[in-house]
């Protein structure tokens, strides 16, 4: 049996070790790679900021975010969407600028015209090395226009040769293109119109169909990439996730052909390790690296950093 004051002393030296952690890591760890995501909030934290935001943490890189837009949603739709003010967008992304070096940026819901003008200002005057732009205009559920139509004009006419590579799935492709797009050889049409048009790499998703496939469009010609059907209803934020992996993959090393491969087994296992969170469908589990069994009751872990709490000094 422990001393009455067991708990307590066991606390302070646990305390005390992590104190002593920060401070040695605050001087040791390497600054991780830092993406910026551009896109809106979702509050049941699927998509949006909240999708890219986790799955650069899965990645190992840092991320920060400028929000375009507040939702009103959950998982069984959107039902409103509130614009954040241009001046606003334009604020919070001169003040990340200012203050991290950024590896990357990756841009999602924009709401309108004046939000995405703010943000091709904001990619002109720092030219990014890595921009993946998913061009997000209506969503899965719900009836609420994630881009009005001024701004799905000046997304495909002046955003879309901003980016390294944009993410379009099948409906977005048919947007920006106008062609109807039902298979994998107009998928592959769409990709190369949206090279035409000035995009310098296109990956058209096909998540909507049947056995999903993806098609790379870029100056090394047009290939596909097949995958493995989930049957899970829990693909919330699936092109969030997928175009933020490619992001993350970009920004610490990969070449667009390997980040999309890898980006794609990613999603792929996110879906199969997912749960449903409400009465909708759920979001993908973007952290399911992190994920690890909880210790057997009556089991207590002491952090193993070099140096055994039980070594130090129990005065305080």
């Amino acid at each position: 049996m422990h001393p009455p004051d067991s708990g307590h002393r066991h606390l302070c030296l646990a305390q005390r070790t992590l104190e002593k952690l920060s401070i040695h890591n605050n001087h040791a760890n390497p600054t991780p790679p830092i993406l910026l995501t551009i896109a809106g909030f979702d509050p049941s934290c699927g998509a949006g900021v909240a999708a890219d935001l986790k799955t650069f943490a899965a990645h190992n890189c840092y991320g920060v975010a400028a929000v375009t837009a507040l939702t009103v949603q959950s998982t069984q739709g959107v039902l409103s969407v509130h614009a954040t003010p241009a001046s606003t967008l334009r604020a919070q992304l001169d003040a990340l600028a200012q203050d991290s070096t950024l590896a990357g940026v990756k841009i999602g819901m924009l709401a309108n015209r004046a939000n995405a003008s703010a943000v091709t200002e904001f990619l002109d005057k720092h030219k990014f090395a890595h921009v993946i732009l998913d061009p997000v205009s209506r969503p899965t559920a719900g009836s609420a226009e994630l881009l009005d139509a001024p701004g799905l004009t000046f997304v495909r006419d002046e955003m879309l040769k901003r980016a390294s590579v944009i993410t379009p799935n099948i409906p977005e492709a048919e947007f920006l293109t106008g062609m109807e797009v039902k298979d994998l050889h107009a998928m592959k049409a769409a990709g190369l119109r949206l090279l035409e048009m000035g995009a310098r790499a296109v990956i058209v998703t096909g998540g909507h169909l049947d056995r999903p496939i993806d098609v790379l469009c870029d100056s090394a010609g047009v290939e596909t990439f097949g995958g493995d059907h989930v049957k899970s209803p829990n693909t919330h934020g699936s092109g969030c996730t997928f175009s933020s992996a490619i992001a993350a993959q970009l920004a610490c090393g990969q070449q667009l052909r390997d980040a999309l491969i890898l980006a794609k087994a990613y999603v792929t296992k996110a879906i199969e390790k997912s749960y449903p969170t409400g009465k909708g469908d759920g979001p993908l589990n973007q952290l399911f690296r992190f994920h690890q069994e909880p210790p057997p009751r009556g089991v207590h872990e002491v952090p193993q950093h070099g140096m055994h709490p039980a070594a130090e000094s129990t005065g305080h």
